[in-house]
């Protein structure tokens, strides 16, 4: 697997031998074009949850993004994630645990770009909730992007998040949320 774009470009980066699902090289440039079409990577501050390799967050970094968290559980991938980002230079923290334990922790930066790219196999509920858990987390006008089976429901959203679109390529979906500041629900 390589960086697609930017300082780090055409770089190589280690993917764990097992236990994850890289997002293909065709649905992370359809992504980034999209983001970078809209505006939101330059100087972000990107949480990418359920990080694999971190490709998600270091192409995000590669592509000008300020700084980002990349949390995985498992022990080997949070290790490629820790060689990654070693060996491209970029300014990322690796946080080895689980994410849901990961959202319950205090925490005063905020998010500007979320991915999350959990196991096809998460059940909608435990979905549900780490949305939930990851709507403090957000700076105003966040993004976050959530990849799913095609064949998955459309996430189960919490206050606090949107449906902006949600694009099909293949078996992946990537559904785009907007942050609301209508935690209130007073919009």
């Amino acid at each position: 697997m390589r960086i697609v774009a930017g300082s780090a470009g055409g770089r190589t980066i280690a993917v764990p031998p097992r236990g994850t699902r890289p997002t293909s090289d065709r649905v992370r440039e359809a992504l980034f074009g999209r983001l970078a079409a809209w505006g939101v990577i330059e100087g972000a501050q990107v949480l990418d949850l359920y990080a694999g390799s971190g490709a998600l967050g270091l192409e995000a970094l590669s592509r000008g993004a300020q700084a980002a968290v990349l949390v995985e559980a498992d022990h080997r991938a949070a290790r490629v994630c820790r060689e990654n980002v070693a060996a491209l230079g970029l300014p990322a923290t690796v946080r080895h645990q689980k994410v849901e334990t990961y959202l319950t922790e205090p925490s005063d930066a905020r998010a500007d770009l979320v991915f999350l790219d959990p196991p096809y196999d998460l059940a909608e509920p435990a979905l549900a909730v780490v949305l939930e858990r990851l709507v403090p987390h957000l700076a105003p006008d966040a993004l976050v992007v959530v990849e799913r089976s095609s064949r998955s429901p459309e996430p189960t959203l919490p206050l606090g998040l949107v449906a902006a679109q949600t694009k099909k390529y293949g078996e992946t979906a990537l559904h785009y949320l907007d942050h609301t500041d209508d935690e209130a629900g007073d919009g």
